[in-house]
């Protein structure tokens, strides 16, 4: 074991998946850490005291459309993977998917020609892509531009299967109606994360797409066919189902904290926190545009004109903090959901979601504000 170079103290200790109290978090000095209890520390150990809060791996976020003043679709490049990480990682992020928002063939093409590319450069925060579109339901579009939404046609599926084949972890959100169950099969099969969304499949068809190989739920409650007494419809679907996963907005905005209640009280297990992003998030611009609309930020909401939600104004540790304080989620478990939870659906974990972890941030959560920062 290398040598202890400082000990962090002073703060509660969060290891990904469980909440240590009145322990020390060391630093080794090859970067690695460990959690010890103070008489396990040696004498003359430089201490770095922590003002509270909670020390913690860095959040994961599989659904990040853009940020530090930036649209992956606008330019889905390296240097624009580069300014979204950075603008993440300010935020207590240490990994995500960009997610493009559904777009051309060409658009598509480029963008997992930046993923490859950000990958083998060695962009911190970059380990995949998220295909968010374009083939949905035109009747859950949201704010997807319905001009672009389509079947699914043998071509996609060959380009999302080369994909796959180029990068550590590929999720593809579609509509199990746009999308055949053959398709669904091919890309499970070949390690893509195939989660359903922007959906108005009915309970029969989506339970159809779980058993042939999707795995996961693109931000639950939103953009699909919700749980009725007599149509449990995708949301029903989802909550039913063991082992599917399920992303969440938690704002308090784009679902209500009763309704994330309710559904964390139903699957316990498999639903993780999700940013949803736009180019909002780590700066302080007042709007952009998405595939030439005008998307507008005001009160902690992004809207198109008409009022349509697009995407979200939003940071993972204020979506922690709306668990703890606006939905009663314990704190131990809240933050699971930022981090460990969503690497349970990686392919390629990289070492995510472990305190312990010499490649990746250390970041200091306060639980009464929902602030995160790495910590240096």
């Amino acid at each position: 074991m290398s040598e202890i170079a400082k000990v962090f103290v002073g703060a509660q200790i969060h290891d990904g998946t469980r909440l240590h109290r009145g322990m020390v978090l060391a630093q080794m000095q090859d970067g690695s850490r460990c959690i010890l209890t103070a008489e396990e520390v040696p004498q003359g150990i430089v201490a770095e005291p922590m003002a509270g809060g909670v020390l913690c791996p860095g959040f994961v976020d599989l659904q990040v459309n853009g940020g530090g003043g930036v649209m992956f679709n606008d330019s889905p490049d390296v240097a624009t993977l580069r300014r979204m990480a950075e603008a993440h990682r300010s935020t207590g992020v240490a990994a995500l998917l960009p997610t493009l928002i559904t777009d051309t063939p060409e658009k598509t093409e480029a963008a997992i020609e930046a993923a490859v590319d950000a990958i083998a450069e060695g962009v911190p925060g970059i380990i995949g892509l998220h295909l968010e579109g374009p083939h949905l339901a035109l009747s859950r579009k949201g704010a997807h531009d319905g001009a672009l939404i389509r079947p699914m046609r043998e071509a996609d599926l060959a380009l999302i299967l080369r994909a796959a084949g180029r990068l550590p972890n590929l999720m593809v959100t579609v509509a199990p109606e746009n999308t055949s169950t053959a398709q669904i099969a091919a890309m499970a099969e070949a390690g893509v994360v195939v989660s359903l969304g922007h959906s108005d499949a009915d309970y029969e068809t989506c339970m159809a797409a779980f058993d042939a190989g999707a795995t996961c739920v693109t931000h639950l409650f939103n953009a699909m066919s919700q749980m009725g007494n007599r149509a449990p419809g995708l949301v029903g679907a989802t909550l039913a189902r063991e082992g599917v996963h399920a992303g969440l907005i938690a704002d308090g905005i784009h679902v209500h904290p009763a309704s994330m209640r309710n559904a964390l009280a139903a699957k316990p297990e498999g639903i993780f926190l999700v940013s949803d992003a736009m180019a909002t998030a780590g700066s302080d611009i007042t709007g952009f545009t998405l595939n030439g609309r005008k998307v507008y930020r005001a009160e902690g909401r992004l809207t198109l004109a008409d009022g349509t939600l697009a995407g979200a104004d939003l940071e993972m540790g204020r979506a922690v903090h709306t668990l703890t304080h606006a939905v009663g989620e314990r704190l131990e478990v809240a933050l699971a959901r930022a981090i460990s939870g969503p690497v349970a659906l990686l392919r390629e974990d990289m070492g995510l979601g472990r305190i312990e972890s010499a490649d990746h941030p250390l970041v200091h959560f306060d639980p009464e504000t929902g602030a995160a920062r790495v910590v240096d």
